[in-house]
C-alpha cells in the first residue's frame, strides 16, 4: 500500500486530498491542529477504509517543534514514505502598508516553514528508496499581486520558489516535485461569501488533479499544476 503523509487534513483540499488516496488503497499519515477533528475525520475515514492504516497528530505547523514531532510520529511508524502533500496553510487578507505586525511571519511560518521543515524530516527514506512524489499547495497568489493579498501573497510566492529549488535537488534521486497553483476552491477561507458556488472549483478537482500527477508515467514530472474556476478569478 501507499503511505502518504497529508497536512492540513481535516477540512478543504487537505480532506479532500486525503479521501482520494484513500479511495486507490493508501494508508494516511495526517495532522491538523485540533485533535477532536482529527478523530472525527479518522473515524469517517475509517468506517469507509477499515484495512487503511491511519496515523493522526494534532499539530500547529506554524511551530517547528510540532513540524518535527510529527515527522517523528510518521517515521516511527513507517519505514517507507511514498507522498507529502504540504498542504497546511493560513489566509489572512491585508495590504503590506496597513496589516497588522506580525502577519507576514504568522503565514511565513505556517505557509512556508511548515513545508520546509517537515519536507527536510521525512526525505531520508524517499532519498534512500530514490522515488516518492511530494505536492506543495501554493495558490495563484504565487503568480499573481492581488488586492488585498499582502502578505499572504508574499508567503505563497516564496512556497513556490521552495517548490521550484525541491524540484532541481531532487531530480538526481528520483523525486518528483510538483507546485499547485490553485484558485478560488470552495473552502473554509470564503466562509461568509455571498457568490454562488458555481463561481468557486470544488476541492475534489485539486484533489482529482493531484492524484492524476501521482500516477503519471514514470519517466515524467507534473512540475506545476495551474487551476482556476471556469469563469475566471474571483
Amino acid at each position: 500500500m501507499v503511505n502518504v503523509v497529508v497536512t492540513g487534513a481535516t477540512k478543504g483540499i487537505g480532506k479532500a486530498v486525503a479521501q482520494q488516496f484513500l479511495s486507490q488503497g493508501a494508508n494516511l499519515a495526517i495532522c491538523a491542529r485540533s485533535q477532536a477533528d482529527l478523530e472525527a475525520v479518522k473515524a469517517g475515514f475509517e468506517a469507509d477504509h477499515p484495512q487503511a492504516d491511519i496515523l493522526i497528530k494534532a499539530t500547529d505547523m506554524a511551530v517547528v517543534a510540532e513540524v518535527e514531532a510529527f515527522a517523528g510520529m510518521v517515521l516511527a511508524n513507517w519505514d517507507r514514505i511514498d507522498v507529502i502533500v504540504n498542504n497546511a496553510g493560513v489566509f489572512i487578507p491585508g495590504e503590506i502598508h496597513n496589516e497588522e505586525a506580525g502577519k507576514l511571519e504568522k503565514m511565513i511560518h505556517t505557509n512556508l516553514y511548515s513545508a520546509y521543515y517537515l519536507t527536510r524530516a521525512l526525505l531520508p527514506p524517499m532519498i534512500s528508496a530514490k522515488q516518492g512524489h511530494i505536492f506543495n499547495m501554493c495558490s495563484i497568489a504565487s503568480i499573481f499581486a492581488y488586492p488585498n493579498g499582502g502578505s499572504y501573497s508574499i508567503s505563497k510566492f516564496a512556497l513556490l520558489g521552495f517548490s521550484k529549488v525541491l524540484r532541481e535537488e531532487m531530480k538526481r534521486y528520483g523525486i518528483n516535485v510538483t507546485a499547485l497553483l490553485p484558485g478560488a476552491t470552495l473552502t473554509d477561507s470564503w466562509s461568509g461569501t455571498d457568490l454562488p458556488a458555481s463561481r468557486f472549483m470544488q476541492p475534489e478537482d485539486v484533489a482529482g488533479a493531484v492524484y492524476n500527477a501521482y500516477t503519471m508515467g514514470q519517466h515524467t514530472c507534473v512540475e506545476e499544476i495551474l487551476l482556476r474556476p471556469k469563469q475566471g478569478d474571483i
